[in-house]
């Protein structure tokens, strides 16, 4: 294992899918992890229980990202358990499929508080700390449908599109401080966001996917740790598609 760095960094939704492997993946490469979750208590201990086993050090932390008051708590609980952040993952999201005339109230308010307002207020905590440092590098999981639109996933599709520009924005105004902030933009990756979809509707997806296969969630992990190492500190405001060619 490369131990160049005791570097911190917090990867919310950390405990399942593409954040359990960013987080994997960060800890293979010397970082300290704070496991952020909200319900997934059960894998997030086990997770943590793993990357332990590999000498790094790790831990969970709770929070409802919807809900400002609990980013708070969660950013001191990881102050007090290792000190200074270095780098956010704002991974946390949801899917759903609806037609735009069934989207309800209450779907797009959940959609937008989780996918762009929990990152707001994860981004507003960290970059408290990144400025006091001088450093600091953020990376939003954006997806290519905030890039180019999905029909039945209006509501997806625009919480996307507003973290992208959020992270454009933010890049500009925290540069002169070190900071930089960047996106990976998925394609069709294999996690359980891809359960509603059928046997016939993959098939279709990598039919359209140039490299012609389904994405793994290590490609996204691997982008991830490529934007928070040295490599990248010349690079901020982008957004890294990571969708074997299917948006070109």
């Amino acid at each position: 294992m490369n131990n160049i760095t005791k570097k911190v960094v917090l990867v919310t939704g950390g405990a399942k899918g593409i954040g359990a492997d960013i987080c994997r993946k960060l800890a293979l490469k010397g970082y300290t992890v704070a496991i952020g979750y909200n319900t997934s208590r059960a894998e997030a201990e086990e997770l943590k229980n793993d990357l332990i086993s590999l000498g790094v050090d790790a831990d969970i932390f709770k929070a409802d990202i919807s809900n400002p008051n609990e980013v708070k708590k969660m950013f001191s609980a990881i102050d007090n358990r290792f000190g200074s952040l270095y780098a956010l993952v704002n991974n946390s999201g949801i899917a759903e499929q609806a037609l735009f005339t069934d989207i309800t109230d209450d779907m797009w308010d959940k959609m937008i508080s989780t996918n762009l307002s929990g990152a707001f207020y994860c981004s507003r905590e960290a970059v408290k700390r990144m400025l006091r440092n001088k450093e600091g590098k953020i990376v939003n999981i954006t997806s290519m449908w905030g890039e180019v639109g999905a029909s039945m996933e209006v509501h997806y599709s625009a919480s996307k599109a507003g973290l992208i520009g959020l992270t454009k924005a933010l890049a500009k105004e925290v540069g002169l401080s070190g900071i930089t902030v960047n996106a990976v933009s998925p394609g069709v990756i294999k996690t359980d966001m891809l359960s509603e979809f059928t046997s016939q509707d993959l098939e279709i997806l990598k039919d359209e996917t140039p490299l012609n296969r389904i994405g793994e969630p290590t490609d996204v992990a691997n982008a991830v740790a490529f934007l928070i190492s040295s490599n990248a500190d010349f690079i901020t405001g982008q957004i890294i598609g990571v969708n074997g060619g299917f948006v070109i």
